[in-house]
């Protein structure tokens, strides 16, 4: 680990400060990414502004409308909430398959999505419900803030301080996990709001994506069967030891047949 300057702010001022003018500087949410990256000095940040500090950044709000979710909340407690199973189950459904017991009392939704890792669960539910993204300097919309492998469309210094889910009419997730390390192999959330039907997907490409042909499909008829003969192509997609580019494509269509058969329970 190289050596850098460490800052524990208590609150949002604080760190938004502690930040400003450092673009070598990093912020330090639950740490599930950038401790394992210092501890083998993949990366050299001049600071590290650890969020943990700021009790603002943590907690749930529900309203008619939708769930709001603190930067700072943990997933086991979007897992475990009581407002968001009864609001948007499918969102407490997919925070409780977030890695393990340790990943999710530790991890936050802010650092996971800021993180846009391709594998991780969350971007699928902050796509697939058009989210709305706030940072303490303005408002993202889900379809302008996921860019690519780890890129999103925040700017230096700019901080996650909560994320608003809007309520759908049946929403699910369903995912294929690596047997180790939990992650999302294939992770696919379908939403529907009245007419309006989103299918988002992670794990399969460098970034959460939609699938429009599907989700025409599915405004047409909500069922599994809309969507069986819809290939998604495995051009682009990840290969790995894990998986090839085509069963990842074959993936695709299963988890999200599996989700809207969950979303019609």
């Amino acid at each position: 680990m190289y050596d850098f300057a460490y800052h524990r702010p208590k609150t949002l001022a604080e760190a938004t400060a502690a930040l400003k003018g450092k673009p070598e500087a990093r912020a330090m949410s639950g740490g599930m990414t950038l401790i394992p990256t210092l501890k083998q000095r993949l990366a050299k940040p001049s600071d590290v502004v650890d969020l943990n500090g700021i009790k603002e950044l943590a907690g749930i709000k529900v309203d008619g409308s939708g769930v709001t979710v603190g930067g700072m909340t943990r997933h086991f407690d979007v897992a475990s909430s009581a407002d968001v199973k009864k609001a948007i189950p499918a969102l407490a459904v997919l925070a409780g398959q977030i890695g393990d017991p340790a990943v999710r009392n530790r991890g936050t939704i802010g650092g996971s999505v800021a993180n846009s890792d391709p594998a991780a669960d969350y971007p699928a539910a902050v796509l697939g419900l058009g989210a709305t993204i706030t940072t303490n300097s303005r408002t993202i919309k889900a379809d302008d803030f996921f860019k690519g492998l780890f890129e999103t469309a925040l700017e230096d210094g700019e901080l996650i301080t909560g994320i608003t889910f809007p309520k759908a009419d049946k929403a699910g997730y369903m995912k294929f996990p690596n047997p180790a390390s939990r992650y999302a192999m294939v992770g696919v959330f379908v939403a529907k709001t009245g007419n309006n039907v989103r299918v988002a997907v992670t794990g399969a490409g460098p970034c959460v994506f939609r699938v429009k042909a599907m989700e025409d499909a599915l405004a047409r008829n909500f069922s599994s069967d809309a969507i069986k003969d819809i290939k998604v192509p495995a051009d682009g997609l990840n290969s790995d030891i894990h998986g090839s580019a085509e069963y990842r494509a074959h993936l695709v269509n299963v988890m999200a047949r599996r989700a809207v058969d969950q979303a019609n329970k």
